[in-house]
């Protein structure tokens, strides 16, 4: 495996990497530090701008720059990113179609010990409801820095998803990977069930793998790294093939991935399917590996969820 680093950091780093465009303009809510908006404030800082705690008046900024052709991202944590400004984020950006990048930092149950107020499991489900939006939930430090890059490249509105602990790089492993907005890879063959994760769960989902493999199940591993425009041919040929499926997210199971899925194949292929993720509760204060055991979020979840749906077929 490669290097451990969270999603954020990665993004970070990609952002300053990418960022020389003297049409890119980076916002934060004071949150440089946490949001890793720092690299990019210190190597461009006349295009750095501290909003400070006013995420509304960010995003409608932000807007305002965009409609006189500027490409900005605007940055705070998840829970504000998708909630506190779900109106300005509506109405000021993806109803005109403006090139405004929402990057919402800390999210999912791995926030830990800020508790249930600051892990945002309903950002997915909010921000692909709204028309024309984007959503993009990389999984490792590699995929988060393509993520940058092709959200940079993308003309429109879209939200990117990154998270505060540090991951195990694992899609510089496989030789197939190739990362493209709006279609999935498939990390890993087989014939009995699919598993379609993002984000950290697609590391959670290669483990689930391994146990499903030491009893002689065959599962198939896709990352999902694009929830909206979902991959539904993609989706489609994993129900032709292996005739189940389990979705695992780092989200409530309403709404996000698992809802995304559902819907594709609720209306063309009715095949079994079992959601692993947030059973539509709040969270609580804890380490993040504990958390996700505690929520049913392990490997040793997704691979039980995985028997029931290959028993369902």
């Amino acid at each position: 495996m490669g290097e451990k680093i969270s999603t954020r950091v990665a993004y970070g780093r990609a952002l300053e990497e990418f960022g020389s465009d003297e049409n890119i303009y980076v916002f934060d809510s004071d949150l440089k530090s946490c949001t890793m908006t720092a690299y990019f404030a210190d190597k461009y800082p006349e295009r750095f701008f501290n909003m400070g705690i006013a995420e509304a008046n960010m995003v409608d900024t932000a807007a305002g720059m965009a409609a006189c052709g500027a490409v900005v991202l605007v940055h705070t944590f998840a829970v504000f990113a998708a909630g506190r400004v779900y109106d300005q984020v509506r109405n000021s950006v993806a109803y005109p179609g403006l090139n405004v990048k929402i990057v919402g930092s800390h999210a999912g149950l791995t926030v830990g010990e800020d508790g249930a107020t600051h892990q945002c499991i309903e950002d997915i489900s909010l921000m692909r409801t709204i028309p024309g939006m984007t959503v993009v939930v990389p999984c490792d430090g590699s995929e988060t820095r393509l993520a940058t890059k092709a959200i940079l490249e993308y003309t429109g509105p879209c939200y990117l998803r990154t998270g505060r602990c540090a991951l195990d790089t694992v899609t510089d492993q496989f030789e197939n990977y190739h990362f493209e907005l709006g279609k999935g890879v498939r990390l890993a063959d087989g014939r009995d069930v699919t598993i379609i994760a993002c984000g950290l769960m697609v590391q959670e989902s290669l483990k689930a793998a391994e146990l499903l493999e030491a009893e002689g199940i065959s599962a198939r591993v896709i990352d999902m790294h694009t929830i909206k425009p979902i991959d539904r041919e993609l989706i489609l040929k994993a129900a032709d093939e292996t005739g189940a499926i389990v979705t695992a997210e780092e989200h409530n199971i309403i709404g996000g991935l698992g809802g995304a899925v559902a819907e594709v194949l609720s209306s063309e292929r009715p095949i079994p399917l079992e959601r692993v993720g947030v059973n539509d509760c709040f969270g609580h204060s804890g380490h993040p590996e504990e958390l996700l055991k505690h929520y049913g979020l392990a490997p040793e979840d997704v691979a039980a969820a995985a028997k029931k749906a290959i028993a369902r077929k």
